[in-house]
Order: C-alpha cells, then sequence, then structure tokens
C-alpha cells in the first residue's frame, strides 16, 4: 500500500536536448526542495547560458503539489513555461525544477512548434534521470542514559529508522530521521519510553 506521505520526484540532475530549424533547447531537470534554491539554479545558469535568449522553467513543489510556476521568459504566452510544467503534471512529480534553455537559430518555428520543443526537451531532461518515491522526514533527538540503550535501538529497529547522529556515553544522544507518515507514532513510542528525552532539534 502506497504511504500518503510519499511522492515521486528526481533522483538528481539530468539534461536534455531538442533541435529544431537550427534551434537548440538545453534542457536541465533538478530535484529541489524550496524556491530559495531554485532561485540560486536559475542565477548559476543565467550565468553561465548568458548568450542565450530564453531561459524557460517550470517547476512544483510540496508533496500536496500546491506550489508551482511556469514561466515562458518571453516566448509566446503559454508556449514554453506551460509545456514544461505538463511534463512534470504527466510524470506526477513534485520537488522539481526543469529549465529549458534556448538558443535561437534564425528560423522562427511558430507556436504549435515552440510548446513541442519545450515539451520535447523537458520529457528528454525526465527520460535521463531516474523517478523515485520518496517522503519527507523530519529529525527526532532523544537523550537517555546508557541503560536505556535496548529500549531506544528497539524503536529504531522496529520503524526502521535512519540514525542521522549518535553520541553514545553515559549520557547517550541519538538522532533520528523521522518519515512524515510515522512520525506522530514514534513520537507516541519515544513519549512512552522510561528515561528517554525529546529534545527539540
Amino acid at each position: 500500500m502506497k504511504n500518503k506521505a510519499s511522492y515521486l520526484t528526481l533522483s538528481t540532475v539530468s539534461e536534455g536536448l531538442f533541435k529544431e530549424k537550427g534551434s537548440k533547447f538545453l534542457a536541465f531537470a533538478y530535484s529541489v526542495k524550496s524556491e530559495q534554491e531554485i532561485k540560486e539554479i536559475l542565477d548559476g545558469l543565467r550565468k553561465k547560458y548568458f548568450d542565450a535568449r530564453h531561459h524557460c522553467y517550470a517547476y512544483m513543489l510540496g508533496k500536496n503539489k500546491d506550489v508551482f510556476r511556469a514561466n515562458d521568459d518571453g516566448e509566446p504566452n503559454h508556449s514554453a513555461g506551460d509545456p514544461i510544467l505538463g511534463q512534470i503534471r504527466s510524470h506526477s512529480l513534485t520537488n522539481v525544477l526543469i529549465v529549458v534553455i534556448r538558443y535561437f537559430g534564425g528560423t522562427k518555428l511558430g507556436v504549435g512548434g515552440l510548446i513541442n520543443a519545450y515539451k520535447t526537451a523537458a520529457a528528454e531532461a525526465i527520460a535521463n534521470n531516474q523517478i523515485i518515491e520518496t517522503e519527507d522526514s523530519q529529525e527526532l533527538n532523544l537523550h537517555f542514559n546508557y541503560p536505556e540503550m535496548n529500549q531506544v535501538m528497539k524503536l529504531v529497529k522496529d520503524h526502521e529508522l535512519e540514525i542521522s547522529g549518535q553520541k553514545f556515553d553515559n549520557s547517550c544522544e541519538i538522532k533520528l530521521l523521522v518519515p512524515d507518515g510515522i512520525l506522530e507514532i514514534v513520537l507516541a513510542k519515544a513519549l512512552e519510553l522510561e528515561g528517554v528525552k525529546i529534545i527539540e532539534s
């Protein structure tokens, strides 16, 4: 059964390329978490490909896909950003940014030609990536004394939690990454453990 807290995204950075009548469309696909991260990527691409005529892009953020934007960057309305966003949607992706950079080849493609070019370049970048199912996690900090170690490790094992940091001494500390889908259950179990304190990270 699919966990409702999980979502599909891309695992890495990938590229795609589409050529039409001398115009070149370079596509770049990224896994992203925030609009700040998107801004930094766009700034970097604008510096690197400063001589390109158009930097069109679309992104989708949040597991509910409620933050999204499509940008035509000077191309005719809805001829660039929307086809890119359409590819993100048709693969049910989120936390994804796709940028398509156009080098104009001297021959106009018309709105239909542009829609096809931006859509195909974006599709190519997705095809060259890997779609993964994932979910957001929160960090949970547990403090306890050494004798409580067994019950803490049982909690980790029972819920297959990832340990992101640990310090074992007379007084111990363990940092756990807890997927959003089971956060409430794990919190409740951790609160029941004798001698274990949850510290806000």
